[in-house]
């Protein structure tokens, strides 16, 4: 079929599987262009397909030649209909890896289930023994507990009072107003719910009771501050609420694994167009602004540059790794610069549908936009008729 981006929002409902592929070629060939890291070997990523987890992916097996075991939840394809792009994502990425000769197998459901965790050990056990890295990166707006048998939702929404500011709709960069309501207690619970620690918790204390973690393993998960601008809806509001748990969660598992020398960190990253970014307000408008000066001063990163740099120069150098007052670690460095932040609040002030495309970079988003569903790249014939029911090789 010849497959073409169909957009709903800020949702593509296509994907496709030879542009997902050069994405993950594109990304590797990153990795192998800024030389060998000293990282782990065995690395299990829960959340392994898209964004940072993929990016994580990719970093340990071509940069650290590490076996990788990755968990996702995907579309797969059927016939005429095309796969969600981490379905192609982690196709194209085990290809590659397979025929660099590394081990690579992928589990395919709901992370938070039981199910899936027992599924994850047993092939743990069985193939690898242990693993010295667990990577913690889902971007789920849905959690059944598995303990309690209670769906949980996440909500985007303030605390204490209504929301309002700019946003723009980046498929047609109209700027406007939107206000969101304040949230009540219950929608904070289940966002923290959903996106606190609890679950990485979980994991990380099935993975030690099973004495599936190395001497000394590492687990991270990933985060996100933002500036002043957005912090009422995002670092104040319930998502804040979240991330403040998550990273709390860092410090008790810590803790907890202490009798094996290990540790768990949280890694604040910079702020970078994926399909949870794209659904909240005042994002994409703050993103466009962000890129244009990140890009002016030859400082911006997309997903596997930042993972790159936190593998080589902060997880993996060799020294104490530096983390701020709050034991986090921070990536986002380049991004919350004092200058940066000054230009983007002015240039916030400045934006109008009238002047953003000439003050920010909404093309540049627009662009990652369609990457994120293998649309816009370069080297792949779009017009030529494409295979969409492609296979992940080693799906347990």
């Amino acid at each position: 079929m010849i497959i073409e981006p169909r957009m709903r929002g800020f949702i593509c409902l296509t994907a496709h599987p030879e542009g997902c592929e050069q994405s993950v070629k594109n990304q590797i060939e990153y990795i192998k262009s800024k030389g060998a890291i000293d990282g782990a070997k065995k690395v299990l990523v829960i959340g392994a397909s898209t964004g940072f987890g993929l990016a994580s992916r990719i970093t340990s097996a071509f940069g650290s030649n590490a076996s990788t075991i990755g968990v996702f939840f995907e579309k797969p394809p059927s016939e005429g209909k095309t796969a969600s792009p981490g379905w192609y994502n982690s196709a194209a990425f085990e290809k590659l890896a397979h025929e660099s000769g590394l081990y690579a197998k992928s589990i395919n459901g709901d992370a938070f289930s039981n199910e899936i965790k027992k599924q994850t050990l047993d092939l743990i056990k069985s193939d690898l023994g242990q693993v010295d890295l667990v990577i913690y990166s889902l971007a789920s707006p849905v959690r059944m507990n598995p303990k309690t048998g209670v769906l949980h939702r996440s909500v985007l929404k303030p605390i204490g009072s209504t929301f309002t500011n700019k946003t723009v709709d980046f498929h047609s960069g109209i700027v406007s107003n939107i206000s969101i309501e304040p949230c009540n207690e219950e929608d904070i619970e289940n966002t923290v719910a959903v996106m606190g620690g609890e679950d990485w918790s979980m994991w990380i204390e099935d993975l030690k009771e099973a004495n599936l973690l190395a001497p000394g393993a590492k687990t991270v998960a990933y985060s996100y501050i933002g500036p002043s601008l957005t912090e009422a809806v995002y670092r104040k509001g319930t998502i804040g609420r979240a991330k403040d748990h998550l990273e709390a969660t860092a410090f008790s598992i810590t803790d907890s694994l202490k009798s094996i020398g290990g540790t768990a960190y949280v890694s604040v990253n910079k702020a970078l167009v994926t399909q949870a970014s794209s659904a909240i307000p005042v994002i994409p408008l703050y993103i466009s602004l962000l890129y244009k000066i990140m890009k002016e001063e030859g400082i911006h990163e997309g997903c596997i540059e930042q993972i790159q740099r936190l593998y080589q120069n902060r997880l993996y150098s060799g020294t104490d790794i530096p983390t701020d007052e709050k034991g986090r670690i921070r990536v986002d460095d380049w991004e919350m610069r004092a200058d940066v932040q000054e230009k983007v609040a002015k240039l916030w002030e400045q934006a109008t549908t009238e002047t953003l495309p000439g003050i920010g970079d909404l093309e540049g988003y627009r662009k990652d936009f369609h990457n994120l569903f293998g649309f816009g790249f370069e080297g792949v014939n779009y017009e030529a008729d494409t295979n969409e029911m492609v296979g992940v090789p080693s799906i347990v």
